[in-house]
C-alpha cells in the first residue's frame, strides 16, 4: 500500500511539484505563547464556510427560490429526501457556528493587535468576510418563505429605509420592490447562492495569501523577547494536525446539535397576515435591535432611530479602520483605550443579545 501512495505521489510532484509546498509548509512555523489557543478559531471560520458550501450545494439540488414553491420544496427536502432534515439542520447549525467563530476570531485579533504594520490588509480583508457573513446569515433566513423570516426580513429591511436621502433606495434595492414579497426572496436567493459566495472567496484567497505570507502575529508582550527565547511550533504537520483536530470536535458538536435539537420549518409565510408578536432578528443581529428598541423616537431635532443606524455605521466604519488610528504613544506605551473600547464592545454585545432574547 505504501509503495502505490509513494507512486502516487511522485506521480503528482512530477506534474505539480508538489514537494515544493510540501517544504515551504515544513519551513514554516506558528508562535506558541499562553494564548495560542485563539490561532485556531481563524481554520474554525473556514472549515464552517465549508460545511456551508457542501450542505447549500445540496440543498440547491431541491430547493426553489419562488414565492409558491420555497416553502414547500424545504418541506420536500426534509419529509422526501433522503436525510435531507439532517442536511438542512446541519446547514442552519452551521450558519450559526460560522458567525459565531468569526466573532470570536475578530476580537481575539483585536485584542491581539495583530492588525498592526504590516498586517493592516489582512485585518481589511478579514473584516470585509465578517460583513459578507452577517450578509450570508440575513439572506439565507427569508429563504425557507416562512412566518417568522417574512417578518424579520421585513423589520430588518425598513431599518436602513429610515436613513435620509439614500433609506429609501437602498430599502427598496434590498426588496425588489416597496414591500417584502416574491421579489425579495429571488433577490436574496441571488445575493446568497451566488453574490455574497462569489465575493467572499475572493476576500478569502486574498486574506490566505496574506496569512501565508505575513506568517501569523505574536502577543505585544513577547516584542523585546530575544528571538532565540521565543517558541514555535512547525506549522505542518504540528500545528496542521491540532487544526484538523478542533474541526473533528467542531465537525461532532454539529452533528449533535443537527440531529437531537433539528432545525424547525415553522409556518408559511402570509403576505396579508399580522405579524406575530415578539418578532426578532437572529441572535447576531440582537443587540442593535434592542438598542433601537431604547433610542427615544425623537432627540431633539433627530429621528432617534436615524441617529441609531448612523451610530452603528461610523462605529462600524472606526472599527474596521483601527489599524490606522490605533497607534502607540510618544514613549513607545500602547494605547489603553483600544483595550477598553474591545472590553465595552464585546460587553455591550453579549448583555444586549441576552436582554434581547429574554425580551
Amino acid at each position: 500500500m505504501k509503495t502505490y501512495w509513494k507512486r502516487f505521489y511522485d506521480w503528482v510532484d512530477e506534474r505539480v511539484q508538489l514537494s515544493d509546498l510540501v517544504d515551504f509548509l515544513s519551513k514554516k512555523s506558528v508562535p506558541v505563547h499562553s494564548h495560542s489557543v485563539w490561532y485556531y478559531f481563524g481554520g474554525v471560520s473556514l472549515f464552517l464556510f465549508i460545511i456551508q458550501v457542501v450542505t447549500g450545494i445540496l440543498l440547491l439540488l431541491y430547493y426553489k427560490g419562488s414565492e409558491d414553491l420555497a416553502f414547500e420544496s424545504i418541506q420536500f427536502i426534509m419529509a422526501k429526501v433522503e436525510f435531507g432534515w439532517l442536511i438542512r439542520s446541519v446547514h442552519s447549525w452551521t450558519a450559526n457556528l460560522f458567525v459565531l467563530a468569526a466573532f470570536i476570531h475578530m476580537f481575539s485579533v483585536y485584542f491581539g493587535k495583530a492588525y498592526r504594520k504590516p498586517r493592516e490588509l489582512t485585518w481589511l480583508t478579514g473584516m470585509m468576510m465578517f460583513f459578507l457573513t452577517l450578509g450570508f446569515g440575513f439572506s439565507g433566513y427569508l429563504l425557507p418563505w416562512n412566518e417568522l423570516a417574512f417578518f424579520a426580513t421585513k423589520v430588518g429591511t425598513d431599518i436602513p429605509g429610515v436613513l435620509p436621502l439614500i433609506g429609501k433606495p437602498l430599502m427598496m434595492f434590498l426588496r425588489g420592490g416597496e414591500d417584502v414579497t416574491g421579489a425579495t426572496l429571488s433577490r436574496f436567493f441571488g445575493f446568497h447562492v451566488a453574490v455574497l459566495p462569489g465575493i467572499f472567496t475572493v476576500m478569502l484567497g486574498v486574506h490566505l495569501l496574506l496569512v501565508q505570507r505575513q506568517g501569523m502575529s505574536e502577543p505585544l508582550s513577547l516584542e523585546n523577547t530575544p528571538e532565540s527565547e521565543r517558541k514555535t511550533m512547525p506549522f505542518f504537520p504540528n500545528f496542521v494536525l491540532r487544526d484538523l483536530l478542533l474541526w473533528l470536535l467542531v465537525l461532532n458538536l454539529l452533528a449533535i446539535l443537527a440531529v437531537f435539537f433539528p432545525w424547525e420549518l415553522g409556518k408559511k409565510a402570509d403576505l396579508f397576515a399580522p405579524a406575530p408578536a415578539g418578532i426578532k432578528p437572529e441572535w447576531y443581529f440582537l443587540f442593535m435591535f434592542q438598542t433601537l428598541k431604547y433610542i427615544p423616537g425623537q432627540i431633539l431635532v433627530f429621528d432617534g432611530e436615524v441617529l441609531g443606524i448612523l451610530l452603528f455605521s461610523l462605529a462600524g466604519l472606526a472599527w474596521t479602520l483601527i489599524p490606522f488610528w490605533d497607534r502607540k504613544s510618544s514613549r513607545g506605551e500602547q494605547n489603553r483605550f483600544v483595550n477598553y473600547l474591545g472590553l465595552f464592545a464585546v460587553s455591550y454585545i453579549i448583555i444586549l443579545t441576552i436582554i434581547g432574547w429574554l425580551a
